[in-house]
């Protein structure tokens, strides 16, 4: 198939234009590199079967030739970068979703929307299933990012039942993996870069809050098997191992031989406090289950940053 993947030079679009590339697909990738960077693909620029194309798809998309499938990823999704771009987090949510699926329907392609367990918000009931509605602050900090994904969400099923557009959607829980920004808030690349350079490990509110983490290669495998079925989503596509905030930096401690030590902050507004994915549908639709522990995806991810380089972070707890 020749697939376009927006965000393909972000974090997980690169890993996933990889992916789609191994099994013998032509892959478009597309991106404004506002948080992506060429360097996560510069490695496929030889690859015949790859092109990439500089562009903001909130802007009208052309893309010459056929396309058989869409994958829309294309957006900021770490806070400190929809907090740092919080218009541009507005714009790409919807404009940008209805930009791209109306290249699907143009093109007669499949198209894929990468929604967030952010649309779940600070959710009240746990873990968390796709027929949860979510418990949203429209009006806080972190509005942009969820109401931007939930109105994606929307659309996508308006496309689908009005115009007949071949649509999925899955829900990504916290992946993380080679390829994070030290920088970009979230606490895996915040954790690690902060102890590599013996700086303290910076925990907000007192640590009990939960995250459940996935790593990249089995998030792309979940993205890959719901392009490949016929189910249209949402599904939940994350690890339902859970664990505290506190527990997980105590974790990267023992990883990481280091001279740093926990220090707590308080807490940002909106923070979830709970965080983990019901995928039974996943298992059932897809039969898709995570299978990297997180021994091993965090020693990669480790090993990841001792190679490239890495600047202290600082966590947000995402």
């Amino acid at each position: 198939m020749r697939i376009l993947v927006t965000g393909g030079a972000g974090f997980i679009g690169s890993h996933l234009c990889e992916r789609l590339l191994s099994e013998g697909h032509e892959v478009v990738a597309m991106d404004n590199l506002i948080t992506g960077s060429t360097d996560n693909i510069a490695h496929l620029a030889g690859n015949g079967s790859f092109s990439f194309i500089h562009h903001d798809v909130t802007n009208y998309i052309f893309v010459q030739g056929k396309l058989d499938f869409i994958f829309h990823l294309a957006s900021p999704a770490s806070p400190a970068d929809y907090l740092a771009f919080p218009i541009q987090t507005l714009k790409v949510g919807s404009l940008g979703t209805h930009k791209t699926l109306g290249l699907a329907k143009e093109k007669n392609a499949g198209f894929m929307l990468a929604s967030t367990s952010e649309v779940y918000g600070d959710p009240l009931i746990h873990p968390q299933t796709e027929d949860y509605w979510g418990n949203v602050n429209p009006v806080g900090p972190r509005g942009v990012y969820d109401e931007a994904k939930r109105f994606a969400e929307a659309l996508t099923f308006a496309y689908r039942r009005f115009h007949g557009t071949n649509t999925k959607i899955a829900r990504i829980f916290n992946t993380y993996g080679p390829r994070m920004r030290a920088d970009d808030g979230r606490v895996v690349p915040a954790f690690i870069s902060q102890a590599l350079s013996d700086h303290d490990l910076t925990v907000f509110g007192d640590g009990s809050q939960t995250r459940s983490f996935c790593f990249v290669s089995d998030t792309v495998d979940g993205l890959v098997r719901l392009m490949m079925s016929n189910f249209e989503g949402p599904v939940n596509i994350g690890n339902p191992e859970e664990m505290t905030i506190r527990e997980f930096a105590g974790f990267v401690l023992e990883r990481i031989k280091t001279q740093s030590t926990i220090v707590y902050r308080d807490l940002p507004m909106d923070d979830p406090k709970i965080r983990k994915p019901d995928i039974s549908l996943a298992n059932e639709k897809l039969g898709w289950k995570p299978v990297v522990c997180l021994e091993t995806g965090l020693d990669t991810t480790i090993e990841y940053f001792r190679k490239t380089g890495y600047q202290t972070g600082t966590s947000r707890q995402d």
